[in-house]
């Protein structure tokens, strides 16, 4: 069963971010995921995150988690996690959080760098909260977690955008050893979605 769904303390999500959700990242179309997998449908969370409406009602939920579970930083892989981070600290209850992102590769050049965010911190032992836009199979997730736990952060919690209830929910919380939250599952998203089982 997958934690999220299960999860007694899960709160229910925002009907207005779900509405939100529903009308700028869900695509009805069929593509190609990055696991390699076909779907009838795409959820496009950088659609919503980079509008002021979705990502004030997204951030406050995201800097809520982070307080509960006792981060002081939240980051996750470039691209996905970038507006998600930005949307928590610049919550008005984000204020005393930071965020940082994990590049694909290590820069080559200057300091060559893996994760980025204010020096002051990223000191080792630093309790973050790992985020990312979409979870369908966990992979980039779980990718994020571990670049996180070799720079020498503590990942305290793990929190996405939207759950696809494929499997990565129970990925990252393997590898996170630390609680995982979606703010929206697709079954709230879109619950009349044709592959649904």
């Amino acid at each position: 069963m997958n934690p999220i769904v299960s999860s007694p303390d899960r709160v229910s999500p925002s009907p207005e971010l779900v509405d939100a959700l529903r009308k700028h990242a869900l695509k009805k179309k069929e593509v190609t995921l990055s696991s390699g997998v076909r779907s009838p449908y795409y959820v496009d969370v950088k659609q919503a995150m980079l509008r002021p409406g979705p990502a004030k009602l997204a951030g406050t939920s995201v800097a809520g988690f982070a307080h509960d579970v006792g981060a002081s930083v939240v980051g996750g892989m470039v691209e996905g996690a970038i507006p998600v981070a930005c949307a928590a600290i610049n919550s008005e209850v984000g204020h005393d959080l930071a965020a940082f992102f994990i590049r694909k590769e290590r820069k080559t050049h200057g300091l060559q760098k893996r994760i980025e965010g204010p020096d002051e911190c990223l000191d080792p032992g630093t309790p973050c909260l790992v985020v990312d836009d979409v979870v369908t199979t966990g992979g980039s997730t779980v990718e994020a977690i571990e670049h996180v736990k070799d720079g020498g952060l503590l990942v305290v919690g793990v929190l996405a955008v939207v759950d696809r209830l494929a499997g990565g929910g129970e990925a990252i919380e393997a590898a996170a050893a630390a609680p995982y939250r979606a703010l929206v599952t697709i079954d709230e998203l879109y619950p009349d979605r044709p592959d649904r089982g």
